[in-house]
């Protein structure tokens, strides 16, 4: 049994498909370019489910065109993380159900809706995510939780009640603050993580920057989990840009390789370790997957 999975986030990215640097010309459609990409690792993260919620003909694509033991991890929906909402992003369902959802000015956030409306969305979440479960294909359920997400007693309530939302999926923890992991909080942190069975996120990320987050490799749960986003200093907290300009960069093969006694660390603590490249920039996350791949071999 493999081990460490190594892939990348969001395999049909738009810089990553109109680079044509790594699919052939023919293949065209998004079954095909799931197939192709599942045929050279056993892994992907799904970062469309943050902005919207997953359809079923979006399930059957993912569930159909990978093959037996292929892992899915998934990005929590936007709405869960504390991070602002379009009102349309919602289930159409929900939006016709509540119609004062409709008035709505702006973005929403969790706590303008009524606890009825976020049972339904935790519910409809959840029973995509048992879904792919029971299919065999769930890896995690990843929480990227917004900068201004700091350490608090209110907020470890919320990691304890996303706990019991998920009850028997695994689910993974990023904080994008260094609060969190810091020399104050960093046993606290990793103590709650453990007693509750929440993965922590390591990530490779610029550093020395306000919402910079320390690479800790660290193991909390049966699963450890690493995510690189590339190491961009320059455009890492612009406002304003393109989000492949934020993830445009190419690790080298040093950088990568002081990963490798890392991640080979943690999986001797975990039963596994998912390692996702998330620098989507033409072709740069799966040239790196691939290279981590015979590294690690």
């Amino acid at each position: 049994m493999v081990r460490i999975l190594v892939g990348t986030s969001s395999w049909a990215d738009r810089s990553l498909v109109e680079s044509g640097l790594f699919y052939p010309p023919e293949i065209k459609t998004a079954a095909e370019r799931l197939r192709y990409y599942a045929g050279r690792f056993p892994i992907a993260e799904i970062d469309s489910s943050y902005h919207y919620f997953p359809t079923r003909q979006n399930l059957g694509l993912w569930l159909d065109n990978t093959p037996p033991g292929f892992v899915f991890d998934i990005r929590a929906f936007s709405l869960f993380t504390g991070h602002p909402t379009p009102v349309q992003a919602l289930p159409r369902s929900i939006r016709e159900q509540h119609a004062e959802l409709a008035d709505h000015k702006g973005n929403i956030y969790l706590h303008h809706l009524s606890e009825d409306v976020a049972d339904q969305l935790w519910g409809i979440f959840a029973s995509y995510a048992e879904e792919m479960e029971s299919a065999g294909k769930l890896g995690v359920i990843l929480f990227q939780f917004p900068p201004w997400f700091h350490v608090s007693k209110e907020n470890f309530d919320y990691l304890t009640a996303c706990r019991k939302r998920f009850p028997r999926q695994k689910l993974a923890i990023e904080f994008r603050t260094a609060g969190w992991l810091g020399e104050d909080n960093l046993k606290e942190t990793l103590a709650f993580l453990r007693k509750h069975e929440l993965a922590l996120v390591c990530v490779d990320e610029p550093q020395g920057l306000k919402t910079s987050v320390p690479p800790v490799a660290e193991v909390t749960s049966s699963v450890g989990m690493v995510r690189f986003h590339g190491r961009n200093v320059e455009n890492w907290e612009k406002k304003g840009i393109p989000a492949e300009e934020r993830f445009n960069y190419l690790y080298g093969q040093k950088e990568l390789r002081a990963w490798v006694s890392k991640v080979r660390k943690m999986v001797e603590q975990a039963g596994k370790v998912h390692v996702i490249f998330k620098n989507k920039f033409r072709d740069y996350s799966v040239r790196n997957a691939r290279e981590f791949t015979e590294m690690l071999a």
